[in-house]
């Protein structure tokens, strides 16, 4: 049966389906990476304080940095996102062609569109008012005079604080539908579709794909006016209008995601190459943090033969990293777990509510002489029962998780006798 663009569905719709195939059962891997992507970011966000820098980079320093944890954020900013970008486009187009075109877009709005909405409104005072009285800690009890306005803001700014990517993701969305309309109008038959299905198959099952995705990458890092070579891909939280490698790298994953969905049998590649893609990503990470040096900088980078190496390696990091833990979790998590699906469907609420309660922590902690390491354990120890808590008693069974999750769930972990896999597959990636 032929799908409404011409590619033909390689992964089954039904719940039943997708609990019993063996390809289909493949979607709680990729359900566990979008959970495990979302905590891999209250994990980075707790790094913050502890970052071993010469100049101040948050908005509070811990009195005793650590150059593991320095070590631990920059791995880390290096793959999540891409790697939940490309999970977000992959689970966007399963959705689209089980929907139809009106239905995704109001299930995109209520569950991307709506917590933006209104959870920025409720959680920037709260981000706001942390910030200052990490401000007031690190100043002795007075608050410092207002910084002066800053010469290089970007266009549009506008704090979109962690928030950015429900903003980003509703952007790809759009932009991914248009095209889509542009592909239906202009090629009725499918057969620029189909060449496009081609390119994407050879770009997987070739070994040497991964440098052709992370060419873009490394050409919008050196395109950048302002790089900080450290801070590798820059957020993009500060602007409405996202910067180019941002756009580019995690507009590029998303896009990637939904092509390949068309093709899904080609995650069989990512399985059985891991060990290959991970090779790379370690290789890549070793050689940029050799230039780049374990000491978190805000230092601008040069336009020089040598920065162009460091982007390589950078753009190569990021896919190797990327594409390494989605082939690990297809290796070994394919399979249903009660356990993992319970953390997936918090993460989501996690992720959106984590900020001021990891800012708190990181400033309550800040003054005392305890080693980093347990510092950075109690912040995740504290921080992450306390939202679990909220989740559980919440949300989980409102109507806020009929928002967040799609559907209110009960308050248990016992398994259905058919997993739902289908319905979790529309998440919110």
């Amino acid at each position: 049966m032929k799908e409404r663009d011409g590619s033909t569905p390689t992964i089954p719709v039904t719940a039943h389906a997708v609990a019993e195939s063996p390809t289909g059962e493949r979607l709680h891997a990729l359900d566990a990476v979008r959970g495990f992507a979302l905590l891999l970011g209250i994990v980075f966000h707790s790094t913050m304080s502890f970052l071993n820098a010469p100049q101040q980079m948050w908005f509070i320093v811990d009195k005793y940095p650590s150059t593991t944890l320095t070590l631990l954020f920059y791995v880390l900013h290096m793959f999540r996102m891409t790697m939940f970008f490309f999970i977000a486009g992959f689970f966007g187009h399963l959705l689209f062609h089980r929907r139809g075109e009106r239905a995704f877009i109001r299930d995109r709005l209520r569950r991307i569109g709506l917590p933006l909405i209104v959870g920025w409104p409720i959680l920037f005072p709260l981000i706001v008012g942390c910030v200052i009285w990490g401000a007031w800690v690190m100043h002795d009890g007075k608050l410092p005079d207002a910084p002066p306005a800053d010469p290089n803001a970007p266009p549009f700014a506008f704090p979109l604080t962690h928030l950015w990517f429900l903003y980003v993701l509703l952007w790809w969305y759009t932009i991914i539908l248009l095209l889509r309309r542009l592909a239906v109008r202009f090629d009725p038959n499918g057969r620029g579709r189909a060449r496009l299905d081609q390119l994407v198959s050879v770009i997987v099952r070739n070994p040497l794909g991964i440098v052709l995705l992370a060419v873009p990458t490394c050409v919008s890092l050196m395109a950048l006016g302002r790089w900080q070579l450290w801070l590798g891909i820059p957020t993009p939280d500060s602007s409405l209008l996202p910067n180019i490698a941002a756009s580019t790298t995690f507009g590029g994953a998303f896009a990637f995601g939904w092509l390949v969905h068309r093709r899904a049998q080609l995650l069989r590649i990512y399985e059985s190459r891991w060990p290959f893609h991970l090779a790379i990503a370690l290789a890549a990470t070793v050689g940029c943090l050799a230039f780049a040096g374990t000491t978190a900088s805000i230092e601008l980078a040069k336009h020089d033969a040598a920065t162009w190496g460091y982007a390589a390696g950078y753009a190569l990091a990021v896919w190797g990293w990327s594409f390494a833990i989605v082939g690990l979790a297809l290796r070994f998590l394919s399979g249903y777990s009660a356990v993992r699906r319970y953390i997936a469907d918090a993460s989501y609420w996690l992720y959106l509510i984590h900020i001021p309660i990891v800012f708190a922590l990181q400033v309550v902690l800040s003054g005392l002489p305890w080693p980093p390491l347990l510092k950075f354990t109690l912040v995740l120890g504290i921080g992450f029962p306390i939202m679990f808590v909220s989740y559980h008693y919440l949300v989980r069974s409102t109507f806020i998780g009929g928002v967040l999750n799609g559907r209110r769930y009960p308050r248990t972990l016992a398994a259905p006798k058919t997993p739902p896999a289908s319905q979790r597959m529309e998440g919110t990636a």
